[in-house]
């Protein structure tokens, strides 16, 4: 017998009869990864909330300085609410488990509401007596998250077109340091740009050659370039950019464009209309590479080489060019998200200043599935987690500082491992091909 899945809560089988005609079975399975994932947060909150109780009021700022208009501050009873929202997401738990138990998949919405809940119910719990600015924890969650998405589209496109990009971290690198180097030389923070997304090509190029064409195997070369990166940027940051700060690390960056109007709507407003040019050139390319991947003939191309090269081939599709080319674009795409680093966030470059981020990237990559939205919601995710972490830092809660640094890598693993469950990528993703 032989089961194929197509990912579902269902599976097909081939049972081989005494006669040795083959006949088809449905197979049902039930799905209960998710469901474990959602019950050990709601333990993990229950413990929380019953071994650190915490009274009070929690006030919550949805107004922001920058507006005309603010709503006013909102106070809530700490204990109260934290634990009415806990028997909500209790509830929501056993759906989940109902919806597994039924062989049915688990609705998307659960899964949304489930994760708004659980923060709001953890904020309510850390801001006892304490403030929280949620546009200023959304601002900064947004920010964090904008390298984490170029880094994620890449990856998706590299991916998609049959080439594992691990080199994520290295082209975040390199273009940091190029946009740096070239916004300092000219004073305009655009040729930085440019020179970030080259840098990121740079590195997708030499991946590109050995993984492509010398066959070479595609993780082994992203983990390579990363540590080459590293140790380049390094060593130029040491031997050039130190000893002519002034001249050649002195970036000029970019500044906020306040959309009037759209920047006054509450909460979101300044979160989403007060931003950089790079912010408002990510929420252009996200949609423009999602369109293009499922509504062009280049998406169509792109993902035929991922899936099914020899086929691809035989219709008169360049497999080896296709994979080339868009693995350099996948480059330039990453290398913008490096550019923020240095044009908008920090005045300057500094060494190792990703800090791991392109493997946070290369995993909202897996957790979006290999598809372009989900992908950046997943880097929406991680970036929200980090700066939640700065927020209870500042609350100065009960949970230890080390439990706080943990904390953005704590739900990049139980988003991985527990809710993208079993799924398959591109079927000829980190495959060379050999055309016969």
């Amino acid at each position: 017998m032989s089961v194929s899945s197509p990912g579902d809560a269902t599976a097909v089988a081939q049972i081989e009869q005494s006669d040795g005609t083959i006949q088809l079975a449905v197979v049902q399975r039930r799905r209960l990864k998710g469901t474990f994932v959602l019950g050990i947060v709601v333990l993990l909150l229950a413990a929380l909330f019953g071994l650190a109780p915490r009274t009070g009021g929690s006030t919550f700022r949805l107004g922001d300085l920058s507006q005309s208009f603010a709503l006013p501050d909102i106070t809530v009873p700490t204990g109260p609410v934290a634990w009415t929202v806990w028997a909500l997401l209790a509830v929501l738990a056993a759906a989940s488990f109902w919806f597994a138990w039924t062989y049915r998949r688990q609705p998307l919405w659960l899964t949304i509401a489930f994760g708004v809940l659980a923060v709001f119910a953890f904020l309510v719990w850390a801001g006892a007596d304490g403030l929280v600015p949620v546009p200023s924890l959304l601002f900064g969650a947004v920010s964090l998250s904008v390298p984490l998405v170029f880094g994620a589209l890449g990856g998706v496109i590299g991916e998609r077109v049959g080439v594992v990009n691990v080199a994520i971290e290295g082209q975040l690198l390199l273009g940091a340091f190029s946009a740096a180097l070239l916004s300092s030389l000219t004073g305009n923070p655009f040729v930085g740009l440019v020179g970030a997304m080259i840098g990121g090509v740079l590195v997708s190029f030499v991946l590109a050659a050995f993984a492509i064409k010398y066959l070479v195997d595609q993780v082994i070369v992203g983990v390579v370039l990363n540590v080459l990166v590293t140790g380049l940027t390094g060593f130029l940051y040491g031997a050039l950019l130190v000893p002519n700060e002034q001249e050649l690390n002195r970036p000029e960056r970019f500044a906020r464009i306040q959309i009037p109007g759209l920047s006054e709507i509450p909460v979101l407003g300044p979160v989403l209309f007060n931003q950089t040019f790079i912010v408002y050139l990510m929420f252009v390319t996200v949609p423009l590479v999602a369109w293009g991947l499922y509504r062009t003939r280049w998406g169509l191309r792109l993902r035929a080489v991922g899936e099914h090269p020899q086929a691809a081939d035989t219709v008169g599709i360049k497999v080896t060019a296709t994979r080339f080319w868009n693995v350099s674009l996948a480059g330039a795409i990453a290398g913008i998200g490096g550019a923020y680093f240095t044009l908008v966030s920090v005045p300057q470059f500094g060494k190792d200043m990703t800090a791991g981020l392109g493997f946070i990237a290369l995993a909202a990559v897996i957790f979006g599935r290999w598809d372009p939205i989900r992908a950046t919601l997943a880097a929406l995710l991680f970036g929200f987690a980090t700066n939640l972490q700065n927020l209870l830092t500042i609350l100065k809660t009960p949970i230890p500082s080390e439990f706080m640094l943990m904390l953005p890598y704590v739900v990049t693993i139980l988003a991985v491992a527990g809710f993208a469950g079993q799924i398959r990528g591109p079927a000829a993703s980190g495959k060379p091909y050999i055309k016969e």
